[in-house]
């Protein structure tokens, strides 16, 4: 690994943020107008596609792409992350792209944390207590107990959790199975679950607003493309930290697209988050805990 191809993988890490902040943009704006399983399944969709496509162009084809000895597994994870994103745009439009994606940022404590239950890796006590401290991030966001509280922001804190076991059972899974295998069932999976229920929920749809689908769906091909080749070129541990600029994005999408507000707590939180959050990736990279 070059220290010329580490720069590319991170310039390509901040556009596929871009893009995926473009994705959740986009989402609010839809899913705030029409039924938010109908939004999704037609970007699951082009998804599917999409990963067919890449599966199809595989060693081997689409025959080797496909097996697998964990069919349960991959078929939950494939269900557990359609669920996640449905959860993720049910947040954007009932507290908006700031507050979802400060609590969101929460996601890879969250995997810190879980990653001694669910795989049996050892987490030591300085990732624990950047675990605690992102902890007391999240509450300064919510800020449970006062007045302005809303049990709508529940709702990213469960989205943060399912990507989080999302994550640690797509990293179990990769014991056995390839990247290309995982990525395949993910995507055929949640779009084979979601479509009777999208086609159930399915309203009509104006042109402008079919536009507004055409490039949600080619921003989540395209994010998924540059995101490959961007751990083609580096290990995850270098480009991960900079996937935070998803959320620094969405809010900027949010302050000037959706007319939200940023408020202090809610900053303060954000960053005592995203702090500890890179600590814990740091740690991960350099150490056992």
């Amino acid at each position: 690994m070059t220290a010329q191809n580490t720069t590319l993988a991170i310039w390509l890490m901040v556009i596929t943020s871009f893009i995926f902040a473009a994705q959740d943009g986009i989402s609010r704006h839809l899913a705030g107008t029409y039924n938010v399983y109908m939004v999704v399944m037609i970007r699951y969709w082009f998804f599917a596609a999409f990963v067919v496509a890449i599966a199809s162009r595989q060693k081997g084809g689409l025959a080797r792409v496909i097996a697998t000895r964990q069919k349960l597994l991959q078929s939950f994870r494939g269900i557990l992350l359609v669920a996640e994103v449905i959860v993720m745009v049910s947040a954007f439009v009932l507290l908006g792209l700031v507050e979802s994606h400060a609590v969101f940022a929460a996601y890879p404590l969250l995997v810190a944390a879980l990653s001694g239950p669910v795989l049996g890796e050892k987490v030591g006590w300085r990732r624990w207590v950047s675990i605690g401290i992102g902890f007391i991030g999240v509450l300064i966001i919510l800020q449970p107990g006062y007045g302005v509280f809303s049990p709508y922001a529940v709702i990213p804190v469960a989205s943060a959790l399912m990507f989080a076991l999302y994550n640690l059972l797509t990293r179990y899974a990769a014991r056995q199975d390839s990247a290309a295998t995982s990525f395949f069932w993910t995507g055929t999976v949640g779009a084979a679950v979601l479509t009777p229920v999208g086609l159930y929920f399915w309203e009509p749809m104006i042109a402008s607003d079919w536009m507004w689908m055409c490039v949600l769906c080619l921003t989540a091909s395209t994010g998924h493309f540059t995101l490959i080749k961007c751990y083609e070129l580096a290990e995850a541990s270098a480009v991960q930290p900079f996937a935070y600029l998803q959320s620094v994005f969405a809010v900027m999408a949010g302050l000037f697209f959706f007319g939200e507000v940023l408020e202090l707590h809610v900053a303060i939180g954000a960053a005592v988050v995203a702090c500890a959050g890179l600590f814990t990736l740091w740690r991960a990279h350099t150490a056992q805990g």
